[in-house]
């Protein structure tokens, strides 16, 4: 994969396998990092009926509904990774390493008192998605996934389950057909 192929942390990967790839189903999976040895990134789209509450329950009130672990994928399901948003993009607060624009991936053992107030949105993901390095190419070259830029919304909204056709839709032609799949294609 050329510099120019190669996918990008803050870009989304928007998966074209509406059935039939396990985890990756209906994925839209944003981007952290992405170099020679190898990809990394979360799945938005995937909120599970665990409440942070459970597991960390400092973090709950910081949290952006749904208040819930996202499974963020496959890898790691027992670690955990938190995206946040600053409030003021002039500062990088303690524990915080910038994505794209205002968004970074925020370190949990951070002190909770110390990020009180510093960030507009928060959520937590349990996993990650991890490619090796050429796997994430291979599956580029094979039409696996569609990449774009993400909104914020898309990020921290709270309708994550309805995502993948929102983002399709949005970038249009194929793969807004795409975004029309059903389950029981004899009712279309």
């Amino acid at each position: 994969m050329t510099s120019q192929q190669r996918v990008s942390g803050g870009e989304l990967l928007v998966s074209t396998q509406p059935s039939g790839a396990g985890f990756f189903d209906q994925s839209v999976i944003l981007m952290l990092e992405s170099d020679e040895d190898g990809a990394l990134g979360v799945a938005l789209n995937k909120p599970s009926a665990l409440p942070v509450s459970q597991v960390l329950p400092d973090w709950e009130p910081q949290l952006n509904p749904p208040q819930v672990l996202f499974a963020g994928g496959p890898v790691l399901p027992n670690g955990a990774i938190c995206l946040a948003k600053v409030l003021d993009p002039g500062e990088d607060p303690l524990g915080w390493r910038r994505i794209i624009g205002d968004i970074g991936v925020l370190h949990l053992d951070t002190p909770v008192e110390l990020t009180a107030g510093a960030f507009s949105d928060v959520r937590v993901f349990a996993g990650y998605c991890g490619w090796d390095p050429g796997q994430l190419a291979e599956e580029m070259r094979h039409g696996a996934w569609v990449r774009t830029t993400p909104r914020e919304e898309e990020i921290f909204g709270a309708d994550a389950g309805d995502l993948w056709r929102k983002v399709l839709r949005r970038l249009g032609g194929q793969a807004a057909l795409l975004s029309a799949y059903t389950a029981t294609p004899e009712l279309n």
